[in-house]
């Protein structure tokens, strides 16, 4: 079985290092007294952003993982994952 991020990887690459530049710019706007209204929707993004890419893992982990452990006969423990996954996207 391929890991979790199989094919996806390079997009979950691309998403974290656009994160990443978010994040630096998050860091210069506060530095240079950005107005408050502009780094909160700044960071509106990269809350959007983290979202976008938890979406991403949960539906290759659901659509693989998952389903590899029901078809070998791990029902509970899919199970159980299936609840962390949900908790987790709640928060």
């Amino acid at each position: 079985m391929k890991n979790m991020q199989g094919d996806n990887k390079p997009r979950l690459i691309r998403r974290l290092k656009i994160l990443e530049g978010q994040i630096r710019g998050l860091q210069e706007m506060v530095e240079k007294g950005t107005y408050c209204i502009d780094v909160i929707t700044q960071t509106s993004a990269v809350k959007q952003g983290l979202s976008n890419l938890e979406d991403l893992l949960m539906e290759r982990h659901l659509g693989s993982c998952i389903v590899h452990q029901i078809t070998n006969g791990q029902t509970e423990k899919a199970r159980k994952e299936i609840l962390k996954v949900y908790k987790l996207k709640r928060k």
